[in-house]
């Protein structure tokens, strides 16, 4: 990772944070206290020391399209889709689904608060997603592209159906195929939505839009991919969630199907796809190129 694009990843890290803080403040936490164990849980699901990856690609698609790409217009994209993020996170782990009691080292909100308020909480987040959508300063087909993008990322074609896929997918034989499409939902659609978010607010081209998608599909796999080998292969400080969690669904992986070094080198192609595909970009697609990198070199 270069010292520029720490800074990069930094500076958008801190811009989303800042910008879900003045959301939450204005937004969300004004009950007359009615509702103060949902407001917490809200604050403790939102804030839980994420990476923030698809805050990132928002920010860094539009800068390879457009670096003068109004600032407010990408802060309420980025902030959109954590909250979808962490929200799917929320319900994610729930015992009706994975039934994890860690996430990024801490408490899962099912278990910091209950049940119930978790479900809430992330109920919450979903809302307020689309309704920041709503309140953009852009004009009306902007908008509308920009929720539509997430809607569908986010709902039975996209994140949710993925994750319909894989409950029902555990203690089953799957093949590699039937995994890949899985993923393409569970993880690579909303990776592709924080991808197609920031070209929409930087207005890019037809050819831009499909470039960019090629990129946001390679990075959506390699995501999942090094995710399955971090599974294996770190522990359960380091990912900040139970270690070999994967195995103890029976769930299928990249690496029970391919082995483990077949699973690193196919991480590795799919960054070669991924840069691939922003060969037509110039220096300012630099973040997303390392982003690439980033996903499959992390440890957590």
């Amino acid at each position: 990772m270069t010292d520029q694009f720490q800074q990069f990843l930094h500076t958008c890290q801190q811009r989303v944070e800042q910008a879900l803080s003045q959301q939450l403040s204005v937004d969300l936490l004004n009950q007359g206290g009615l509702s103060e164990q949902l407001d917490q849980a809200i604050k403790y699901s939102l804030f839980n020391g994420g990476k923030r990856v698809r805050p990132v690609l928002v920010y860094a698609a539009a800068l390879a399209v457009n670096s003068n790409t109004d600032d407010n217009l990408l802060n309420g994209c980025a902030s959109a889709i954590e909250m979808i993020h962490s929200y799917s996170l929320v319900h994610d782990d729930l015992p009706a689904m994975d039934d994890d009691d860690l996430r990024r080292g801490k408490p899962t909100c099912h278990i910091a608060f209950n049940e119930a308020t978790a479900i809430l909480a992330g109920d919450a987040l979903q809302a307020q997603a689309f309704a920041l959508l709503t309140e953009l300063d852009c004009s009306a087909e902007t908008k509308l592209t920009l929720i539509n993008t997430l809607a569908h990322a986010a709902g039975p074609r996209g994140m949710v159906g993925g994750q319909a896929i894989d409950l029902a997918a555990e203690g089953q034989n799957i093949n590699l195929e039937q995994l890949e499409g899985l993923h393409r939902l569970k993880t690579g659609a909303l990776i592709s939505a924080a991808v197609r978010m920031g070209a929409t607010a930087a207005q890019a081209s037809e050819r831009q839009c499909q470039n960019l998608e090629q990129y946001a599909q390679a990075i959506g796999l390699a995501f999942q991919v090094q995710d399955d080998i971090l599974d294996i292969e770190s522990d359960t400080e380091t990912l900040g969630k139970q270690q070999g969690a994967d195995v103890a669904h029976n769930k299928s992986t990249y690496p029970s199907l391919l082995g483990l070094d077949q699973a690193k080198n196919k991480a590795q192609e799919l960054h070669q796809l991924a840069l691939d595909a922003l060969a037509e970009f110039d220096d300012n697609a630099n973040p997303l190129r390392e982003l690439s990198a980033y996903i499959i070199d992390r440890r957590h």
